[in-house]
């Protein structure tokens, strides 16, 4: 998978040895910039914009994010609990699929319920009814399945074939829409405007007999607005024709752009050698640290990493043999106790961390690139990795 992110911005500047190792770092002052890129869009288009806690929940820069945007969309309970106790704004909540014991407490604390079913809806009917009549004050939305595959690799395309994200489009019915007050569906990953153009001309002509009875349509997240060379214009004028032509409420959830190229992950080479190939590995793991890495794959950019010289292939320090981040050739010489860093980590990278084999989950850390102010804001400890089992 080809990634179009990876601008060092002003990590250029930042001395590596100022954090412990392995550690994320974040810069305040480039969420700062990509969230105002998203304002500005939502004033001019008139829309509205959530942040998507799925790719990053750093709850501790919640009010910054709150400045600029409209609210965060959750994917389910615990990251609607999440909002509900630090971030302002409205709360739009999706899951594949609820629990049923779930559905009360998910109701009272999101302005949007979103199904990935008409058949779930039905089922939770009595469920939605008793949270209303406790006062609550929620909108219902039905996700859809397009059936346009947009993405570059199938597994992370929620329209690929045979999808489960969404009812398919093709199977809808008046029926289907009963007690539906809003549509949502999200097609793209990493992409640009014309992916959604096309999407968008395929849902318009299934879902226009019902624009009368929508009150929003949520286009969902992939989009990465805040890129430098993203067609915004184009996307401001499509985003007013979208909102006048259906009489709705439009809203984005961007996940990555959000955090895009806001942050690093910080490592250091604890061991060389060569087989064949030189080989490093480091306190950065791909397995525990950066799955997509694994999963994708994809190849994440270096720290002022050379164009000449020779490679080294870099991994983890798991036992499992495919824990490999990639071959890349060190701004300064690969020997043990040497720092590297790993750009546009911020986003998916933290939130997917886990602590296989035993392997430290990296600290966080807030920068202001403006301030030059550093804060730690995490440290985990072995009482972390033991508390997670019994």
């Amino acid at each position: 998978m080809e990634t179009r992110a990876g601008d060092p911005g002003a990590f250029r500047q930042f001395d590596l040895s100022r954090v412990d190792s392995p550690s994320f770092v974040i810069d305040a002052a480039k969420l700062r910039d990509n969230c105002r890129i998203l304002a500005e869009i939502r004033d001019e288009a008139d829309i509205k914009v959530l942040a998507a806690l799925k790719a990053f929940s750093m709850w501790s820069v919640a009010p910054l994010l709150g400045e600029y945007l409209d609210g965060v969309c959750t994917s389910g309970l615990w990251e609607a609990l999440l909002a509900s106790e630090h971030y302002d704004g409205e709360i739009a909540t999706y899951s594949a699929a609820y629990k049923p014991e779930d559905i009360p407490e998910v109701c009272r604390l999101s302005d949007h319920v979103i199904f990935n079913s008409p058949q779930q809806i039905a089922r939770a009917a009595l469920i939605l009814e008793q949270a209303r009549s406790q006062g609550n004050d929620f909108d219902v939305g039905l996700r859809i399945n397009p059936q346009s595959p947009e993405g570059e690799v199938p597994r992370y395309d929620p329209c690929a074939p045979h999808s489960r994200l969404g009812f398919p489009l093709d199977q809808l019915t008046d029926e289907h829409m009963e007690g539906v007050n809003g549509i949502h569906f999200h097609t793209l990953c990493e992409q640009d405007f014309e992916p959604l153009h096309r999407t968008w001309d395929k849902v318009f002509d299934a879902i226009e007999p019902y624009f009368d009875q929508l009150d929003w349509i949520n286009m969902g997240g992939g989009h990465h607005i805040t890129r430098a060379d993203y067609q915004r214009e184009e996307l401001i004028e499509f985003l007013k024709d979208a909102k006048e032509d259906t009489g709705c409420e439009i809203y984005l959830e961007p996940g990555e752009a959000v955090a895009l190229d806001a942050g690093i992950l910080v490592g250091t080479v604890l061991d060389t050698h060569v087989n064949e190939i030189p080989l490093a590995i480091t306190d950065v793991s791909a397995t525990c640290h950066m799955p997509d890495v694994i999963e994708a794959p994809y190849r994440p950019a270096m720290l002022g990493e050379q164009g000449e010289g020779s490679p080294v292939r870099f991994g983890g320090p798991s036992c499992l043999a495919g824990d490999v981040i990639g071959d890349y050739v060190m701004p300064g010489k690969c020997e043990p106790g040497a720092r590297f860093a790993f750009l546009d980590q911020a986003h998916y990278s933290m939130v997917k961390t886990t602590t296989f084999n035993g392997v430290p989950l990296p600290s966080i850390w807030l920068w202001d690139s403006q301030t030059d102010q550093l804060e730690q804001i995490r440290k985990f400890g072995y009482r972390d990795f033991r508390d997670r089992l019994s």
